[in-house]
């Protein structure tokens, strides 16, 4: 007797029976589900009725992690990044063609306001000087001259109207001809002409003493002009012109910045210009570590029309001169106090508008839009202003749900 047709029989047989009699158990069994077991107790209609109450619509919910966050009070500063800028630098230009007779000042040094840095050859500029001078002199010498011509004038006009009257008086008694009230009548006019004459040389007289003194102050002038002064107290940041080189109306002799106070520059954005006030007090971090700390002395009233934000200046003591000029700088300057929310940057989100915000668990459990200004980012998060005082932010899953999606929350407190 051979065994194999009695195995075969044997497996057909069993495959008959669990097809046919375990039929159930063999399709959990392929669907990889759990087998019911034997003596498991059957449904009861109690279970079938809760899971019949189970809605759908909780199984359609998206799960998501929420954080109760709550508003809390910060000093909302704001923040920026600016340069540091000398309080005054000028570029000392000449105004007059010379040629420089005095040895270079070295840059580095400092300067006092009125200190000779470029000397320039004075040339026939003094003979100049003393010509007009003299012509001055002479235009104030003819006047005391013209003046004692027009009182000689008045005198004889005065005598002229004397014999005029008299002569007009005798001549309507009969007792004095036609040819002397002729005369006289001549004699008024002349004085009359001689004081006219007399006035015009006075005023010519002011004229030329007035051409004299303005030709004087030029002469004046243009000396005062052969030496070029440092403006203010400062530093020179150049060389001055050397020995010897022709400087012409223009050409520079040398740079002078002032240190002692330095501003800083920076542009605030024009959604928080309004929260910078002239007097707030600003601290600055340089690129070099040091920190100062001045007073904001000016808001522009004008945006830059590209980048649309508004210039700041800064004052801040240096007299030790550790700041330099052109230095950038982390400018915090203080605002008044807000209400913000702490919550991790990964929580922000964009609309399909683009605009920036965070999505809520709102009423209902279903998803809400909020947008948020940004106040301040730190290291372990960042502080948001316009959510309402208490707030469930979605902070994982946020990018998978939309404005009205019914999430399923999980709760978590804030940090």
């Amino acid at each position: 007797m051979r065994i194999i047709p009695i195995l075969t029989a044997i497996l057909v047989t069993a495959f008959l029976y669990m097809l046919v009699i375990e039929r159930e158990t063999l399709l959990a069994f392929a669907r990889g589900d759990e087998p019911a077991s034997l003596d498991s107790e059957p449904e009861t209609a109690e279970t079938t009725t809760e899971a019949a109450a189970t809605p759908d619509d909780e199984v359609q919910r998206v799960r998501v992690v929420a954080l109760r966050s709550a508003a809390r009070d910060i000093d909302s500063a704001v923040v920026l990044r600016g340069r540091t800028e000398a309080k005054r630098q000028v570029e000392v230009r000449a105004e007059t063609t010379a040629t420089v007779i005095n040895a270079p000042l070295r840059k580095g040094i400092k300067v006092s306001a009125g200190e000779a840095l470029c000397v320039l050859d004075p040339g026939t500029r003094p003979a100049q000087l003393l010509q007009a001078r003299a012509r001055l002199a002479e235009a104030n010498a003819s006047r005391p001259e013209a003046e004692a011509r027009l009182e000689e004038a008045h005198a004889l006009l005065k005598e002229a109207k004397i014999n005029l009257t008299a002569a007009q008086q005798l001549s309507k008694g009969g007792f004095a001809s036609e040819t002397r009230l002729a005369a006289a009548e001549a004699a008024e006019r002349t004085a009359i002409a001689a004081i006219a004459t007399a006035e015009s040389g006075i005023q010519s007289t002011a004229a030329n003493v007035e051409a004299a003194t303005a030709t004087v102050r030029e002469a004046e002038k243009e000396m005062e002009r052969l030496t070029i002064s440092a403006p203010f107290d400062g530093l020179l940041e150049s060389d001055t012109a050397e020995l010897g080189s022709l400087l012409q109306p223009g050409d520079p002799c040398g740079t002078v910045i002032q240190l002692d106070e330095i501003k800083l520059i920076g542009f605030v954005p024009e959604a928080e210009v309004d929260r910078v006030t002239i007097g707030a007090v600003a601290t600055a971090t340089l690129a070099s570590g040091a920190e100062v700390q001045g007073k904001v002395t000016f808001v522009s009233r004008s945006a830059d029309p590209e980048t649309r934000t508004f210039e700041i200046d800064i004052l801040v003591p240096n007299d030790d001169l550790r700041i330099r000029d052109g230095q950038t700088a982390d400018i915090v300057i203080s605002a008044d106090g807000a209400k913000a929310h702490k919550l991790p940057q990964s929580a922000l989100t964009l609309n399909k508008d683009g605009r920036l915000g965070v999505r809520i668990v709102g009423a209902y459990s279903m998803v809400e839009f909020v947008p948020v200004t940004l106040l301040r980012d730190e290291a372990d998060g960042v502080w948001l202003a316009g959510l309402p005082a208490q707030a469930d932010v979605i902070i994982v899953g946020q990018d998978f749900v939309t404005h009205g999606v019914a999430v399923a929350a999980t709760y978590k407190e804030a940090f």
